[in-house]
């Protein structure tokens, strides 16, 4: 019988974690294992802290050109000549291209994932007789080096023909608009909706409906690390090696093949180190064709570094959504249906997997932690000329969550009633294997009530409302914002994903090796960013082989060294990437136990595998260490049985049946100060449920920095276009991201429901703060409010925009 605490839910499936399990007679039994749930220091950390990482730009070969993009100054117009004589005069220029001296070897870029009726508008890598949003690349210039290269592009004259610009997403749609591509009337990419229940009935029938406008703003991803390419041609067999900080560079291979016509297997992608991406590393990019055709033509190495304002204008955005939104319920606290309208914005083009981000990333997690009956949504995405929009950390599930929280903290305010006691009336029962919520999808298991109690004890929320009211009558401004959220991750179900748009499968790969000596090597298709792989990964190895972590090495992020995988994105390393590990571990052992077997002239049925040893069932000290067993496979070869092929290690592909659903509970408790309208945030609370956890400490640093970038979002961040399409925040100086000093020491805990769809149990981890984050703190605000009668404030909460309601309330 498992036991499910309502203050620290544990339960378990498997053998993974910090696990209690109560047998027959009500004791307690604890159950750990030495390296899986072990708060390990990360192994990759001492070369990375000590500057001995190797990023794209410590990439240096002999021969190397340094290439310099000119992009367009302007979001809409023609080119009407590109003079480059004065650029190929200038000192170290080597070739100046054009997007019409390459159009027929560039291609287009696609794009990965399309829902129904779906316009794929052509997106040249460089521009050919159109620009669409300033810092569209027109023109690329070679040099020896990257200072001759930019002034090189510095003296390039191109004659534009300007055009009217839509920036909004409105005017976008509106009657008459200028249009962007031929292919897309109205400028519309594509329209989507899912219809769960009846909204109409419900909005008809319910007590109180409650409307707003929500504006999701803008983003920059700004990874620490700038996009960077490194390109290598050798004519003489016709490979290309490319070095690019991506998360994928096994789609990245696929996707450059399919573009550029380069056979698949003559190219090699590596992602070396990779600092930081939340996303935006998740595509092709036009750099990442560019380089490699100019590198061809030349036969020469090709270099081209990303400087941060030109990666503001290139690099893709995230979020910009505008959505109204109704929610239905009746005055006992039950909410009835949600009723969801939403413009997202895709830019100027479709990026790789923009589709899916505004819709079933976004659409199917619209019900969150709660029974919601009726659900509808509607998602109109238009073309602007803006920068791109795709996957930014949490992609989608961020913008719903948001959108559900706001909402019940608005149906809560309507009819009187706290707002944590409407999350508890609504909330999903704990279930452990499967629950289907009105959008149609199967949430995998949960205990959401769990976390929600657990966090109101963290913050004392019984007794923050009573010091709330005292600090009231002494002028004071407190606010507590609640965030309750479930997400879909693990992204991976190829059968599913295929159906939803998905042009590739999403599985992903290992390939486990024991060496003669007992060493291990794992190749996994999964490519880290920042995740801890090389860690996480060597723990749950050692977990199941009894091999110490240090004697494990994790290779990734090279294509040729490692079997075909698909990448790093959704939350998805440790729940698929580590479920096929998991499957190699298991090869592995049955085959150990089979040569043990025969070494030990034993039944195999006899043979016994506990912390790296095999033996007979009954006599533990006659038996084999998996170090032995793996020596015997190799080298003595009278030793294994006929049957057997030599050598222990194992290949997978995992590709669970269902997504994983972690969830949780983020608080956020602020202070504002009445004459500044600047926001504090004084307490953050966190209680996630991501399943078992292979490496506390590495989950809680992802809980720090996805928290960081969900305030960042609630009262700071924000990319502002002018009317003409110019970025106003196009740099540092403008665009803020948070600092240390603007966060409070985390309060984090963590609930337990293992997830069913993977043999470890764990769900995924990487998203979920920034998933929480926003909602918690823009509650947090709204409540602080609550005197001046404010209902609602749009992200970013900046001080200015603060103290003009506190202002005109006052007025």
């Amino acid at each position: 019988m498992l036991e499910v605490d309502t203050g620290l839910a544990l339960s378990t499936t498997g053998r993974y974690g910090s696990i209690r399990e109560i047998g027959d007679s009500g004791e307690v039994n604890s159950m750990t294992t030495a390296a899986f749930g072990a708060a390990l220091k990360r192994k990759e950390d001492p070369r990375l802290i000590t500057g001995q990482g190797t990023y794209v730009e410590d990439v240096t070969l002999t021969g190397m050109l340094h290439m310099v993009l000119v992009r367009s100054p302007l979001a809409h117009a023609l080119i009407k000549s590109i003079d480059t004589a004065e650029a190929l005069k200038s000192p170290g220029v080597i070739a100046v291209f054009t997007g019409e001296d390459l159009k027929e070897e560039l291609g287009s870029l696609p794009c990965g994932w399309v829902v129904p009726d779906t316009k794929e508008v052509p997106h040249p890598p460089l521009a050919v007789d159109r620009v669409r949003y300033v810092g569209d690349a027109v023109v690329a210039v070679l040099a020896e080096s990257a200072a001759q290269a930019s002034d090189g592009a510095s003296v390039i004259d191109v004659e534009y023909e300007e055009l009217d610009a839509v920036i909004d997403m409105n005017d976008a749609l509106a009657d008459g608009a200028v249009q962007l591509h031929e292919d897309a009337p109205n400028n519309t990419a594509f329209e989507w909706e899912v219809d769960a229940g009846s909204i109409s009935e419900a909005k008809s029938s319910s007590d109180v409906v409650v409307t707003q406008r929500f504006v999701n703003q803008r983003l920059i991803p700004t990874a620490m690390e700038n996009r960077g390419v490194v390109v290598d041609y050798n004519s003489g067999t016709d490979q290309l090696t490319m070095w690019t900080s991506t998360q994928i560079p096994h789609l990245v291979r696929v996707l450059l093949a399919l573009v550029t016509g380069h056979p698949e297997h003559l190219i090699r992608v590596i992602a070396p180190d990779v600092g930081g991406a939340f996303g935006s590393k998740l595509y092709l990019y036009a750099e990442e064709v560019i380089a490699p055709i100019i590198a061809k033509n030349l036969k020469r190495p090709v270099k081209w570094i990303e400087s941060r304002s030109e990666g503001y204008l290139a690099t893709t955005h995230g979020r910009d959504h505008i959505t109204d939104i109704a929610i239905a319920g009746n005055k006992d606290g039950t909410i009835t249906g949600l009723d969801v309208r939403t413009l997202a914005n895709m830019g100027a083009y479709l990026s790789t997997f923009a589709p899916l981000i505004p819709t079933w990333l976004y659409g199917l997690m619209l019900s969150g932690p709660y029974k919601i009956p009726n659900i509808y949504c509607k998602v109109i995405a238009p073309f602007t000329n803006t920068t791109p929009v795709d996957a930014y950390r949490g992609a989608g599930r961020p913008e719903a969550t948001y959108a559900v929280e706001r909402a019940v903290d608005l149906f809560a305010q309507e009819i009187g009633m706290d707002p944590a006691e409407v999350r508890k009336l609504n909330f999903i029962p704990p279930f452990e294997d499967g629950y289907e919520v009105a959008t149609t999808v199967s949430y995998d298991s949960g205990n959401y009530i769990a976390s929600f109690d657990r966090a109101l004890e963290m913050v004392g929320y019984s007794d923050f409302r009573k010091e709330q009211q005292e600090a009231r009558e002494q002028g004071k401004l407190l606010g507590i914002g609640l965030s309750a959220y479930v997400e879909i991750c693990g992204a991976a179900p190829s059968a599913v994903a295929g159906t939803l748009g998905a042009r590739a499968g999403l599985w992903e790969s290992a390939n486990v090796r024991i060496h003669m000596t007992g060493k291990v090597s794992v190749f996994t298709g999964s490519s880290s960013h920042g995740q801890g792989h090389e860690t996480a990964f060597a723990q749950l190895v050692s977990s199941e082989l009894g091999i110490p972590v240090e004697d494990i090495d994790v290779i990734h992020g090279d294509t040729s060294q490692i079997q075909m995988g698909t990448g790093s994105f959704g939350s998805r390393s440790a729940a698929v990437g580590g479920g096929a590990i998991h499957m190699s571990t298991t090869k592995i052992k049955e085959k150990a136990k089979k040569l043990a077997a025969h070494i030990l002239e034993a039944s195999e049925e006899d043979i016994e595998f506990e912390d790296g040893k095999l033996f007979v069932r009954g006599a533990p000290s006659e038996g084999k260490t998996i170090q032995e067993i793996a020596l015997a496979s190799y080298y003595y070869t009278e030793d294994i049985p006929e049957d057997m092929e030599p050598g222990l290690e194992a290949m997978s592909f995992f590709d669970p049946k269902n997504f994983t659903w972690p969830g949780g509970t983020h608080i956020a408790v602020v202070e504002i100060d009445k004459s500044t309208g600047e926001v504090t945030l004084l307490r953050y609370i966190a209680v996630d449920d991501v399943g078992n956890v292979i490496n506390p400490l590495i989950v809680d640093g992802m809980v720090h920095g996805g928290a960081a970038q969900g305030v960042g979002q609630a009262l700071q961040e924000e990319a502002i276009y002018d009317g003409t399409g110019q970025l106003l925040t196009g740099s540092m100086m403008d665009y803020a991201v948070p600092r240390a000093s603007d966060m409070p020491m985390y309060e984090l805990d963590r609930t337990v429901t293992p997830s069913p769809v993977n043999p470890m149990g764990v769900k995924g981890a990487g998203e979920t703060a920034t998933i929480a984050g926003s909602p918690a703190v823009i509650n947090a605000v709204v409540d602080a409010l609550e005197p001046y009668g404010v209902k609602h404030i749009d992200m970013p909460a900046k001080a200015e925009k603060v103290w003009r309601i506190i202002r005109d309330s006052d007025a």
